[in-house]
């Protein structure tokens, strides 16, 4: 196989050369990547400058831009061949319930799966891991248990890896999204300068993580694993809506 690899913590973060590691043992990898941490960018596009690449080895393009810029840049014309897959992370910390629309390691996968590519988004269960190894095995797994049976249509998973080792692992479960409290507020401080300064507050507890969520999967100490979309679309609302705008 040919796996393109990128991430949101930058070309170099511990998780993503882990997750290498794995990969080149069954596949020729690619990776593309941020040239720093671009944590919590979301699926935005990079369009009032040109990009920079800068080629690391043979392997490994290092982009100033965003992790969806890698992406796309990536197969529309940095690499000359289609990747069989693309493949987000690992990241440091998880991505579950509304994390997965802030996040950019969802988004590089995201990125993929809309060019017709199976995807998966790779994240650690806890901040600071100890054990990307479990979630570098785990997602080798997932792409021998896919190379085995592949999927009808490119499909894009979000999977979150408890933080422990790999044999106290207590299953993998299929999961939807949960969701979370609001966040708590944003924190204040003053500059040298006297001014005001704002900084995004932690996010909220889970409000919706019972039997079923990625959340409950975490908290089991299961591999959690979620097939998302790109349509937001609430279909269930069109039929209201026409009457309401009527």
């Amino acid at each position: 196989m040919k796996i393109l690899v990128s991430n949101d913590d930058g070309y170099d973060a511990p998780g993503l050369l882990c997750l290498v590691e794995y990969l080149k043992k069954i596949a020729s990898v690619i990776i593309v990547a941020p040239d720093r941490n671009r944590s919590g960018s979301s699926s935005s596009l990079t369009l009032d400058k040109p990009l920079m690449v800068n080629k690391i080895n043979s392997f490994t393009y290092a982009l100033d831009g965003t992790p969806t810029d890698c992406v796309h840049i990536a197969l529309t014309g940095l690499i000359t061949e289609k990747p069989d897959m693309v493949i987000s992370g690992i990241n440091d910390g998880p991505n579950m319930g509304d994390d997965t629309i802030y996040s950019g390691t969802v988004a590089a996968a995201m990125e993929g799966y809309l060019y017709d590519i199976p995807s998966f988004a790779i994240s650690m269960g806890a901040k600071e891991p100890k054990y990307f190894e479990t979630a570098a095995q785990v997602t080798l797994d997932l792409i021998k248990k896919y190379e085995i049976n592949p999927f009808s249509k490119p499909t894009l998973l979000n999977v979150n890896v408890p933080d422990l080792p790999y044999k106290e692992i207590q299953g993998i479960s299929v999961t939807r999204l949960g969701k979370r409290h609001q966040a708590e507020p944003v924190i204040q401080s003053n500059s040298p300068n006297g001014e005001k300064l704002y900084w995004v507050g932690a996010a909220g507890e889970p409000n919706d993580g019972g039997p079923g969520t990625d959340f409950f999967a975490m908290k089991e100490n299961c591999v959690s694993i979620s097939p998302i979309q790109a349509d937001l679309t609430q279909h269930k609302e069109i039929s209201m809506l026409s009457e309401w705008i009527k």
